[in-house]
């Protein structure tokens, strides 16, 4: 909904404002973090890492530097004459129902839903689609602070228990219990050090995930190794719980085990990083004496089976096909030269696909935007799915055999309703629509293509309000993430809402690294080619500036984990053509990265310094942390981490600012946030989303010297 200010209003507005105390435009006095004699010798050069003490998350050195950047962080944000206005507003915006796509198991109906502003989602069930619903799992329930999530569930084919994981305080690390649904009596059952994991039931017990307990005080940090698939059984101690799946010969892979819709088939995937598997299959006869045969070989493709036919997999793999396809195979069959193929790769890429109905759905992306086609089980088109408009299809969920599924349907402008969809008459209808506080038919979104530094074609879309005038004035936030063959597709954002309605302009590009084009469209943006993904997203601010829609002075840049590190190389490698950077929970520091937790399993996408003197010196030319400069006047920086992020660890943001602060040379304020309690963002309660999205946008809209009027 826009809001509409009288003369008098915004009069009033600007003498209060004015009135108030602003944050320093003088540069900031940072805290002294001390500097130590560590160095690293890679190939014979020495690199100094003089902050190495940064990375002991334990220490009370490290807690004592993180209070006192909290505060000075605090204390900048706090004297933001707009801050709280923003935060009111954030709030509107957020409260209305949101409702996640319906599924079925055994003959209930399961969705879950936040009711506006409820810290999580809760997960309700019902015997009629159009019928009453009774909560069958509050989160909420779960913690007073809300920082207990709920991170992957599994209930059995016949309906009668729920396996669920928790996640505290954002961490990756997970832990299962079971609930029987219809007493909703929690059962003795209790895993731990459950982490990458889903639940896939087989008769009265699921496989799981996981690794050994590590030692104490490496929880956050410590390298994960050795990761395991087992099979629990109801009512036994996790002691009991059986090994389906091990590689004692390479630590440093992660596995995921998961069953067909019938239960007949287990499925191992096995991988050294993000992208490519290797996958073995067996027949399920008996728990205790499970045979995997390996079908598809090494970690060059992708290999996922969605269910079976008979003794036949159907499989989707990007083996000789770079926008993936669709085969049909013996669950003994390990020569892919001998697979049948149902449904050819085509110019877009293949998304995800699944069996419902008696029918295959298919989903595809088509300049990053989501297209739909259903299939006879022979491979034969029967339609193509009538979308709402150009957007972002999620969720399409349906069983075998039946008449009915349910989808999500998100854009920029619009948060995801929704739908019913008849499979017999290709009929959608719409259950639930959004409620939102915001009108998104005063915004406009353009799809337009640049060419990059090496003449590719490189797709973006730009939201801004209608009566834009493109003269260089508007305020921009410019955002990309460019890595592990993800996807960046339009959808709607909250806390965007708000900056939009201030008329800033949003603008989200597809840079190469992603998946947005296919296995050889990710491939131009890792290793030895990821100086590409700067390019394109540095070309893409060039472009905005030379089409006025907005000007160094007016833009921001952000991103988040691999976004992080975009942010963070862009910054550093062309600091005068942003006036903002919010690199967030980012990968800053790629000598060391592969030292933490699960970061070995990101290589694939950016080599290692130890793998070679030539990659040593191609990450070494890029990383940010190596490359902020004496004397420079970087953008206004808002880094932002979480004291219990295990993913992409705080100390890359902790070193990375520490460096920043000492070497910077200019009045721009760079400065640190540090959320406590939450991780790399999954499971973040809805309260430490708003207070995030208010400091973050507080600081971009000051930076950008907006007066927004609430």
């Amino acid at each position: 909904m826009n809001k509409y200010f009288t003369v008098l209003t915004i009069a009033l507005f600007i003498m209060s404002t004015a009135c108030m105390q602003k944050p320093e435009k003088t540069k900031i006095t940072y805290p002294k973090a001390k500097k130590v004699d560590t160095t690293d010798s890679y190939f014979g050069q020495s690199v100094a890492d003089p902050y190495r003490w940064l990375e002991d998350d334990n220490s009370e050195e490290t807690a004592q530097w993180v209070a006192e950047e909290n505060k000075i962080t605090n204390d900048y944000l706090a004297k933001i004459p707009f801050r709280e206005d923003l935060r009111k507003r954030l709030t509107e915006i957020w409260n209305y129902p949101k409702y996640g796509v319906p599924f079925k198991k055994g003959d209930r109906y399961f969705y879950f839903k936040n009711d506006g502003i409820q810290n999580q989602g809760v997960l309700y069930m019902q015997q009629n689609i159009e019928g009453p619903s009774e909560v069958l799992l509050d989160p909420n329930t779960l913690s007073e602070d809300g920082t207990v999530a709920l991170s992957s569930m599994g209930i059995s084919k016949d309906g009668q228990y729920l396996a669920y994981s928790i996640a505290r305080a954002g961490s990756d690390w997970n832990e299962i219990f079971v609930m029987e649904i219809s007493s909703r009596k929690l059962l003795t059952d209790h895993i731990q050090w459950v982490k990458f994991s889903g639940v896939s039931w087989k008769d009265n017990g699921f496989f799981y995930s996981g690794y050994d307990a590590p030692a104490e005080g490496e929880e956050l940090k410590g390298q994960n190794r050795f990761h395991k698939v087992f099979y629990h059984e109801l009512g036994t101690p996790q002691s009991k719980d059986l090994i389906v799946f091990e590689d004692k010969d390479h630590p440093l892979r992660t596995c995921a085990g998961y069953t067909t819709e019938d239960e007949s088939f287990l499925l191992v995937s096995e991988s050294e990083s993000t992208s490519g598997n290797s996958l073995y299959a067996a027949k399920l006869t008996s728990i205790k004496d499970i045979s995997l045969k390996k079908i598809g070989d090494g970690f060059d493709y992708d290999y996922y089976a969605l269910d079976n036919i008979g003794d036949n997999l159907i499989l989707m793999t990007n083996y000789l096909a770079p926008m993936q396809k669709l085969v049909l195979t013996h669950y003994t069959n390990d020569n892919p030269e001998k697979w049948e193929t149902l449904i050819p790769e085509k110019e877009q890429v293949l998304q995800g696909a699944g069996l419902v109905g008696d029918m295959l759905f298919t989903q595809y992306l088509e300049d990053a935007s989501s297209k739909a086609y259903f299939y006879s089980l022979s491979g034969e088109l029967i339609r193509e799915m009538e979308l709402p408009s150009i957007g972002t299809l999620s969720g399409f969920n349906g069983e075998k055999g039946d008449n009915t599924a349910f989808y999500g349907f998100t854009s920029f402008t619009s948060p995801s309703s929704v739908y019913s969809y008849d499979l017999t008459t290709g009929k959608s209808a719409l259950l639930h629509a959004s409620e939102v506080d915001f009108d998104g038919e005063q915004y406009t979104t353009e799809q337009v293509f640049f060419n990059s530094k090496d003449g590719t074609r490189i797709p973006m879309f730009i939201v801004h309000r209608n009566d834009m005038i493109p003269d260089g004035n508007n305020p921009l936030f410019l955002y990309g993430y460019g890595g592990f063959n993800i996807s960046m597709t339009p959808g709607f954002s909250i806390s965007r809402a708000a900056f939009l309605e201030q008329g800033g302009v949003f603008v989200m590009v597809n840079l190469r690294g992603g998946g947005e084009y296919g296995e050889d469209w990710h491939k131009q943006g890792t290793l030895m080619n990821k100086q590409n993904v700067f390019d394109d997203f540095i070309a893409a601010a060039h472009y905005l500036i030379e089409n006025k829609y907005t000007s160094p002075e007016k833009l921001a840049i952000a991103g988040g984990s691999n976004g992080g590190l975009l942010v963070g190389a862009c910054m550093t490698q062309q600091p005068e053509l942003f006036k903002v950077a919010i690199p967030m929970v980012g990968v800053l520091d790629m000598l060391r990265y592969h030292n933490f937790t699960i970061g070995w399993a990101w290589a694939t996408d950016y080599g290692r310094s130890d793998d070679s003197k030539e990659m040593f010196e191609y990450l070494y030319g890029y990383s940010p942390l190596h490359n902020i400069k004496e004397g420079v006047n970087y953008p206004a920086t808002l880094a932002i981490t979480a004291d219990h992020d295990d993913r992409v660890v705080p100390a890359h943001t902790f070193k990375f600012m520490a460096t920043l602060q000492e070497k910077d040379g200019g009045k721009n304020p760079v400065l640190v946030r540090i959320e406590t309690k939450a991780g790399h963002g999954a499971g973040k309660p809805t309260s430490k989303q708003i207070d995030e999205a208010t400091d973050m946008y507080s600081f971009i809209m000051y930076n950008l010297s907006m007066t927004p009027a609430f």
